[in-house]
């Protein structure tokens, strides 16, 4: 081989080695802003959820059973109605069947609190959501042990979450979970139990395929024309306008009565909109997205979010499109559009209506 065509084999291997570069940088912003994006709303849902990738449908693409925790084991019916709980036979706080896996702690004596401790840090190792309902003989009532205190405990429901957005439960995290329920249970000579996990991992990997099919953000682009940039004053008068909040991460957010993200409008620039340097900022570009399975009327919140970027862009003399540059035609809405529907209605058929519950937990 000649210096000439090995000269030419290497600054074709750089030009691919870059072009492979920009694009993992491309993905790797784009899942951190939506991560961000939504994060806020996620901390009462389960204790600390771990995040990870969604997929991102671009524009111009033409993609709770609850009940009592004595009654749960694995996962069962996927029906969407809640089992009120009972405080004589069951815990007050309810788990969902169809995501949870229970285990059972039942004792005669009070669980040494030492054991109680070690129970929440093991629990706490295994990596996924999880929640902990106690017994308390003397009052006869079943409490939230994260929110209860301390008390003479005799009985336990400890419920995992058996797939978010990090994934399933993987077998050596739900092996972690029923070695630290038997030893709770093996301080005080209380009996535990944990129901079969075979099923249940077979379970969790199913539902999680689901999710992965569904799980998908919808986003589009304000842009300025050539040697124009949009005034962040400007950009905050307008957005506050429309409905939306500036919040301290530099997201504006618009939100609904119940404080639930319905779409986020950000920075198509790495820098945030922080409430204090927006004023002297300007950039040539605005990403609205919406996170499609966890926003209750998911149509009606896609029609608002394209009718905030039509009107952002006018106000601002920039172009509605995707992450193309593409322009956004009404035929392209369209076909985004029916895409959504077409989820939501698997969603539904599944028993995760979009926003519920149990929406919001799985895909945390």
């Amino acid at each position: 081989m000649s210096d000439l065509q090995l000269s030419l084999v290497v600054v074709g291997l750089l030009v691919v080695a870059g072009v492979y570069l920009a694009n993992w940088i491309q993905e790797r912003r784009f899942r951190r802003r939506l991560g961000e994006a939504f994060d806020s709303d996620r901390g009462d849902v389960l204790r600390d959820p771990a995040p990870a990738p969604t997929l991102r449908v671009e524009p111009q693409i033409t993609g709770p059973v609850s009940v009592r925790a004595d009654e749960a084991g694995a996962p069962g019916p996927r029906g969407g109605e809640a089992v009120p709980a009972a405080a004589a036979s069951g815990p007050l706080t309810e788990f969902d069947s169809l995501i949870d896996y229970v285990a059972q702690i039942d004792g005669n004596t009070p669980l040494p609190e030492r054991a109680l401790d070690e129970l929440i840090a093991r629990t706490t190792a295994c990596g996924k959501p999880y929640r902990i309902a106690a017994f308390n003989p003397h009052s006869g009532q079943w409490s939230d042990l994260s929110r209860a205190g301390r008390g003479a405990y005799t009985k336990l429901r400890v419920a995992v979450q058996l797939v978010n957005r990090s994934g399933s439960i993987t077998p050596a995290q739900l092996s972690m979970f029923c070695d630290a329920v038997r030893h709770c249970a093996e301080q005080s000579a209380a009996m535990a139990s944990c129901p079969e996990t075979l099923a249940a991992l077979e379970a969790a990997r199913e539902l999680d395929a689901f999710c992965a099919e569904v799980d998908i953000a919808i986003g589009a682009n304000v842009v300025a024309g050539e040697d124009r940039a949009f005034p962040g004053a400007e950009i905050r008068v307008l957005a506050e306008g429309a409905g939306f909040r500036l919040e301290p991460d530099g997201v504006f957010r618009l939100r609904d009565d119940q404080r639930r993200t319905l779409f986020t409008l950000d920075n198509h620039e790495p820098a945030p909109f922080l409430p204090e340097k927006i004023k002297n900022l300007a950039t040539r570009g605005l990403t609205l997205m919406l996170d499609v399975p966890r926003v209750p009327d998911g149509l009606k919140v896609l029609d608002r979010m394209f009718d905030a970027g039509a009107h952002l862009a006018q106000a601002l003399g920039g172009s509605l499109v995707d992450d193309n540059r593409v322009l956004l035609s009404a035929a392209g809405i369209a076909r985004i559009r029916q895409q959504v529907a077409d989820i939501y209605a698997r969603m539904e058929a599944r028993g995760v209506g979009a926003g519920s519950v149990r929406a919001l937990r799985l895909f945390s």
